[in-house]
């Protein structure tokens, strides 16, 4: 099987990269390091490519996917069997300095994957990696209560809302009259091209609007990468801030290993423009002030923070990811990572890295 992976160096990427790899798929790479422009030396992926690219079944394309000539090329050349989409701009703050490159980035570039593999590889099976900022900042009005450590879901009142449940926000919630954030808006234009593309041309896309994912190899920068970000700090000394909310802010993580075997499934049975909503669920989710205290619990090391008054614009005061939609179409498939193997796993890498 070929397998083209953009975004390959990232955390998802490598991931998809290495897994088809071990299974002796020929996997095609399209990186150019854009991670390093948006953040800085900090957010370079050299070392992770390097390291997928030691594989013989690799080949890296060192192409940018707003270039259009450039990946119709690479795709009417390699004719993949799966594509898995993960190469964006991913940073919510960062859109508003750099709109134009953020869209054409996430936008555009999509655009462009998308229409060349109808033109080229029309039976391929698309995975686009989306995100719960599609849904923008809608999540904060639904009725939530705060507890001593963080902020949760109100049991009584939540199931009177569509789409949402004590179990989390599923794809049925509503992605209008909210703020997005520039980032939120180019990834839910990405979002409705890829459910077009499936729908209207009937091709085996898939969409998976992912929350927190997270692992090992993250990247982790203070403007993306939470988990990732606030583990680094702990281990290394540096300073934390903590932006509104009183720290009580919920997210839910996911482990990339996990993210993978989702999509395993999705290649095995593709649908058409079919959305799935992507996180850790309410097990695997826990406030910033929560995530501190297992640090310390797991490594010793007690992360120095502040605690800002402003909060982010656009930020969630509470997500949690409903998936039992994709539950019900992929039966037996179940997380392998709790939060604490998430945490361990990180503290563990950070240790020897330090």
């Amino acid at each position: 099987m070929k397998v083209i992976v953009t975004g390959a160096g990232g955390l998802i990427g490598s991931q998809a990269s290495n897994h088809y790899l071990s299974h002796g798929h020929e996997v095609y790479g399209v990186e150019n390091n854009m991670r390093s422009l948006f953040f800085g030396k900090k957010g370079d992926v050299t070392k992770t490519l390097q390291s997928v690219s030691s594989h013989s079944n690799f080949t890296h394309i060192d192409v940018d996917i707003r270039d259009r000539g450039a990946i119709e090329s690479a795709i009417s050349r390699t004719k993949p069997d799966v594509i898995i989409h993960t190469a964006a701009q991913p940073s919510h703050d960062k859109a508003a300095d750099i709109p134009y490159l953020d869209f054409e980035t996430n936008a555009v570039g999509t655009l462009n994957l998308l229409e060349s593999t109808r033109q080229h590889a029309p039976g391929c099976v698309f995975i686009h990696v989306s995100t719960n900022k599609v849904y923008g900042d809608a999540p904060n009005n639904l009725p939530i209560v705060e507890k001593d450590t963080r902020y949760d879901f109100d049991e009584r009142l939540i199931a009177n809302y569509t789409g949402a449940s004590y179990s989390g926000i599923s794809e049925k919630f509503s992605i209008d009259n909210s703020m997005h954030s520039l980032f939120g808006a180019s990834k839910l234009a990405a979002d409705v091209l890829a459910q077009e593309y499936g729908k209207y041309f009937e091709m085996n896309v898939g969409i998976f609007r992912g929350g927190c994912l997270t692992g090992p190899q993250h990247a982790g920068v203070e403007l993306h990468g939470f988990l990732s970000y606030i583990v680094q700090c702990a281990l290394r000394g540096n300073h934390y801030n903590i932006f509104g909310y009183k720290g009580k802010q919920v997210r839910d993580q996911i482990h990339c290993s996990d993210v993978i075997s989702c999509f395993d499934r999705f290649v095995e049975d593709p649908k058409m423009g079919e959305v799935y909503n992507l996180g850790g669920g309410r097990e695997n989710a826990a406030s910033v002030l929560e995530v501190v205290d297992m640090i310390e619990d797991i490594s010793g090391k007690r992360l120095n923070f502040t605690l800002t008054d402003a909060a982010r614009k656009g930020d969630h005061i509470c997500y949690m990811t409903d998936m039992r939609k994709y539950s019900e179409h992929y039966t037996g498939w179940e997380k392998t990572y709790s939060l604490k193997d998430i945490i361990e796993e990180m503290v563990d890498r950070e240790e020897k890295n330090v």
